[in-house]
């Protein structure tokens, strides 16, 4: 049976193909998951923010390099300016004017640009994380949704042999009755049995088509071709287990590196805002060509030059307390931050719980009905021969083929669930991987 490879993420993922733009002709859990890191529009997103992220920050530290400027321009004054001078009007300047310079500034100290070179790794890793984040969800949820698919194929399974033995059984009770070995209630409780099992694999049908369209949107899949999944019943089956005495490490959660990367970004923040202390530092330096002629004809053939360097510092003195009052919202954010730490730490204790005894719970309820299985095919196998024997009632195969049926979907739903809620403890442990 080539329905298939893998039903365990962590061990997935760790071992996963490369991404590929072409999804094989049966695709494993595994192709899933990284045709969907390649294609879905999140996370194609959230690498293109990244790459924002990082040209912002070189944007920011540009202000380290110097700042060099050239400036040109003419100007004609059809009016001298007039000056009073000794009692009299003196106009003074040329009519024609023209200047080309070129300017250089540096900063010395400026809190801004500092604190983009202080910040930058853990902005551009804050980033990161975010991607990564969004990463293991999708991981989580197109293996999910993988599952839940092959739930749905298994049911029809299930369901088309279900058919097949009542297509048989009402072939048999048919033909007793017409020889008058039994009255007519066998074939009619076999056809209503019939059209009870037709109309259910038809229900299923329709509910898979949804299924299939759910996991295609989370893959980013836009094939013309049909998706077809491959499995390993074997396999599938031998991925069930999972370490039960293994305790939740906070930093494994992505979730909790976050927070540590905003907390540093904060405590930074403080600095900056105790920066606003300190003055402002720029030095700058400049030469300018400077043309004067009362007649455009000759403008450029005098120049009178002129050459400055310098340092510039800026304080602000006084802001009503302003600078004070933003220290402290600063830390008080830190603060607040802090508390965020404990309170994801109260609820990764929660989830961890929560997963783990809805795994434990799902695996018993595994265990159970794969026994159940094994004694719903013993008890079936033996009264359809008893009764092509003549040894037992319809009605008792009837009901053993109910049981069959319904310890086989039983059995897929606890495994489809087992395997569920094994990725949600992997995830509240921070061990899944992509």
């Amino acid at each position: 049976m080539v329905i298939g490879a893998g039903f365990l993420l962590p061990g997935i993922v760790a071992n996963a193909q490369k991404v590929s733009d072409i999804l094989p002709q049966d695709a494993t859990v595994q192709a899933c998951v990284q045709y969907a890191l390649n294609h879905y529009p999140l996370i194609q997103q959230a690498l293109l923010d990244e790459q924002i992220t990082d040209r912002q920050i070189k944007s920011k530290l540009a202000d380290w390099y110097p700042q060099i400027t050239a400036s040109a321009g003419y100007q004609n004054d059809f009016q001298l300016t007039a000056t009073p001078f000794n009692g009299a009007v003196v106009y003074s300047g040329t009519y024609n004017n023209s200047t080309a310079g070129i300017a250089v500034s540096q900063n010395i100290f400026n809190r801004d640009v500092l604190l983009a070179s202080q910040t930058r790794k853990d902005v551009m890793m804050q980033a990161r994380q975010g991607t990564i984040s969004n990463k293991i969800d999708l991981a989580v949820n197109v293996s999910k949704a993988f599952y839940d698919v092959l739930l749905s194929e298994k049911e029809i399974e299930i369901l088309g042999d279900d058919i097949a033995r009542l297509e048989r059984n009402l072939t048999d009770a048919y033909s007793q009755y017409r020889g008058g070995l039994v009255d007519k209630t066998d074939y009619k409780r076999a056809t209503i049995s019939l059209n009870n099992s037709k109309a259910q694999r038809k229900s299923e049908q329709e509910t898979l088509k949804a299924k299939y369209a759910f996991l295609t949107q989370l893959m980013g899949y836009t094939g013309k071709d049909s998706l077809h999944l491959s499995y390993d019943s074997a396999q599938m089956e031998g991925e069930v287990s999972l370490d039960t005495l293994v305790l939740p490490d906070y930093s494994k959660r992505i979730e909790y590196q976050r927070l540590l990367t905003q907390k540093r970004l904060q405590q930074a923040d403080i600095k900056y805002n105790k920066w606003s202390y300190l003055p402002t530092v720029t030095a700058g330096a400049g030469y300018n060509l400077n043309y004067l002629n009362s007649r455009i004809g000759p403008l450029y053939s005098n120049n009178f030059p002129n050459s400055y360097a310098g340092v510039e510092v800026s304080l602000p003195l006084f802001q009503g307390n302003k600078r004070n009052h933003n220290i402290r919202i600063a830390e008080l954010q830190l603060t607040r931050i802090d508390w965020d730490l404990v309170n994801l730490q109260n609820t990764i204790t929660t989830q961890y719980a929560q997963s783990m005894a809805a795994y434990k719970s799902n695996l018993n309820n595994y265990l159970v009905e794969r026994d159940n299985l094994g004694l719903a095919k013993d008890v079936f196998h033996t009264i359809e021969l008893q009764y092509r024997s003549g040894l037992k009632a319809y009605l008792d195969l009837i009901t053993s083929e109910t049981d069959l049926r319904t310890a086989q979907s039983n059995y897929s739903d606890a495994l489809y669930e087992v395997l569920s809620s094994k990725l949600d403890v992997e995830r509240a442990l921070g061990t899944v991987q992509y």
